[in-house]
């Protein structure tokens, strides 16, 4: 087994994707290695003790360590994702209500409503591709909790700017530039709206998302300018969008192994949640997570040094058969067997939520899931010839065809 592994920089990540760091930690039959990514020294962790050293701020800041495009892209300048220390505490107060009970059934709420309020019309289509049409749906649900006021005429071009920011964070090329002209149309609208609502022209509900980042204030003490409240803002809206790749996942899911839909219809909600946690755990979303080095580190014997990468295999955490049995088999079960580990499973990764930098949004990516897969369970429609091929090489990924669904004319909501 070598200590110290050096890859030259080349476009392994662009061609291989989610397989590129699993494939290099399966060569060296190891749960870390070094290697060179963009002219920089690179450590590759993965496993629990892996995620703590990663979230430990002696060790790994975020700041400057999110590449510009996908700041630009997914996250947005000033967001965040990009800070480290009381900074970062200071902000990610502003996100922690997303944790309780109460925002979690709220959005869940506001979006299966909204789930039942389109079935009808996709009973009139002879064909719903329904990548497309989830995501048009957690649009119109999300704003709603969250208070963002949304015509109608506004909620597919909203729906298909938030998929595309997604779509376009990890590939250069047509998606990339897709995604940035996505942002900026948004961060400005959203920015018009924190400024109207700062100024009276326009009402935030009472404790609404939206009333508390206008009115937010940083470590500083200062409000957030409206640029950065809006980047704030669609760091709700366009994530809670993002579960569209998850929903389509728990459809191919349904599809490929139907047992799994008579339990869900049975209404067995511990079996909900697990089925939830397996889709997370297999289908693929998040590669890797980075970080800086905040001084000369050591990890089992490997050496990097400050301001080195620190990348965490997320995907390969999620697939390693140290961790899980039987690893690429779909088996909602084992999260019956044992709950899932705050470390162990990563797809929005690791540490606390209430002080760390993993998703605060977890619960309620876990809650609405639970939801729209009982209700695709319950949906009487066919899955016609298509393309469901998931290409590992695509990031994010989805099947090719976006999951396309023709519905009886009796299905049910």
């Amino acid at each position: 087994m070598s200590s110290h592994r050096l890859v030259p920089e080349s476009l392994a990540l662009l061609t291989e994707g989610y397989a590129w760091l699993p494939d290099l930690l399966r060569a060296e039959d190891d749960t870390a290695l070094t290697l060179r990514l963009l002219g920089h020294p690179a450590l590759v962790v993965r496993g629990p003790d892996a995620v703590r050293f990663f979230y430990d701020e002696r060790h790994v800041r975020r700041h400057g360590a999110l590449p510009g495009p996908v700041v630009s892209t997914l996250f947005g300048h000033g967001a965040v994702h990009t800070l480290d220390g009381d900074a970062h505490r200071s902000r990610k107060s502003l996100f922690l209500p997303l944790l309780e009970a109460d925002a979690v059934a709220g959005s869940a709420e506001h979006i299966t409503a909204a789930w039942d309020e389109a079935v009808p019309g996709w009973r009139k289509q002879s064909d719903v591709v329904l990548f497309d049409a989830v995501g048009r749906v957690i649009t119109r649900g999300v704003c709603r909790w969250a208070g963002v006021p949304l015509a109608e005429d506004e909620e597919e071009p909203l729906a298909r700017d938030l998929l595309a920011m997604v779509d376009g964070f990890a590939t250069p090329g047509a998606r990339h530039w897709r995604a940035r002209r996505a942002r900026s149309r948004q961060e400005k609208r959203f920015g018009e709206l924190v400024t109207e609502v700062r100024s009276g022209a326009v009402r935030a509900p009472a404790d609404s998302v939206l009333e508390r980042v206008c009115h937010h204030r940083d470590a500083s003490g200062a409000e957030l300018t409206p640029r950065v409240a809006a980047v704030e803002l669609l760091n709700v809206v366009r994530p809670t969008v993002a579960l569209s790749w998850f929903v389509v996942f728990a459809a191919h899911a349904l599809h490929r192994w139907p047992g799994h839909g008579r339990r869900l219809r049975s209404g067995d909600a511990a079996f909900a949640t697990a089925f939830a946690h397996e889709v997370r755990r297999f289908y693929p979303f998040a590669p890797f997570l980075g970080g800086r080095a905040v001084t000369d580190l050591t990890w089992e014997n490997r050496k990097l040094p400050a301001g080195g990468l620190v990348l965490l295999d997320v995907y390969g955490q999620n697939h390693d058969e140290r961790l899980w049995k039987d690893p690429y088999a779909f088996r909602p079960e084992r999260f019956l067997e044992r709950p899932p580990g705050r470390d162990v499973l990563i797809p929005q990764g690791g540490a606390d939520a209430r002080t760390g930098h993993r998703c605060p949004g977890e619960a309620m990516t876990v809650g609405i899931l639970e939801t729209l897969s009982q209700r695709l369970a319950d949906l009487r429609h066919e899955v016609p010839a298509q393309d469901l091929a998931i290409p590992l090489n695509r990031i994010p990924t989805r099947p090719r065809s976006g999951m396309i669904i023709r519905l009886s004319a009796t299905a049910r909501s």
